[in-house]
């Protein structure tokens, strides 16, 4: 061991970059910050979607509607849908699990059965919410609708 060739362990030691030490250094005097403004200062953080002064872009493009609070969003499944996985899967009863088995629905998903299509099955649905016309075809079918 020479101590010409000791050299310090990987990832220990910085950059050759030595900022702020002196005008002979090449990096002394603004610090390789510029002249002036809010950048060159100490504590400068940019906040998010400023864009230089400009108007930001959030509050150029116009906004519309409503969107409540309360709401509550529901995953809509059709009776079509039904229809199918009790022919694939041959069932008499369909619940919120067997749709979240068959990827259907989510754990968390509020599932809500409308009335698109034809139920030709003879099913007993449970599920968080129904629709008027799923109600009635899902009887007229002879199954029955059971709200969870």
């Amino acid at each position: 061991m020479k101590l010409n060739t000791l050299t310090p362990a990987e990832g220990s030691t910085k950059s050759d970059k030595r900022i702020g030490r002196g005008q002979g250094s090449g990096r002394g005097g603004t610090s390789t910050r510029g002249h002036k403004g809010a950048k060159s200062r100490s504590g400068y953080s940019r906040k998010l979607g400023f864009e230089g002064g400009q108007m930001p872009l959030y509050r150029r493009v116009p906004k519309f509607g409503f969107k409540s609070p309360n709401r509550v969003e529901t995953k809509p499944i059709n009776l079509d849908t039904l229809q199918e996985l009790a022919d694939k899967k041959s069932l008499s009863a369909i619940t919120i699990d067997v749709l979240i088995e068959n990827g259907l629905a989510g754990k968390n998903d509020i599932v809500k059965v409308l009335g698109r299509g034809e139920l030709k099955a003879k099913v007993e649905v449970s599920a968080h919410s129904f629709s008027k016309s799923a109600i009635e075809l899902i009887e007229k079918a002879g199954g029955k609708a059971t709200t969870v």
